[in-house]
């Protein structure tokens, strides 16, 4: 049987311009290609640390 597995709606709400290339990476890493984009991303450690690292530039929904 497959379980129901915990998803987090991410919003990108400010601008990459100007910022860290590993924090560009992340939030590429997490799917999001332009400012108010939203994806929806799989509660897992590793998208809870990219989540975490630009939390500045992000609005997140659990």
């Amino acid at each position: 049987m497959s379980e129901v597995q915990n998803m987090i709606k991410v919003t990108l709400m400010k601008s990459t311009s100007g910022r860290l290339r590993s924090h560009k990476a992340c939030v590429v890493g997490l799917g999001l290609k332009r400012i108010r984009h939203t994806v929806e991303v799989i509660d897992t450690p590793s998208n809870r640390g990219m989540i975490n690292k630009v939390s500045y530039l992000l609005n997140v929904e659990y």
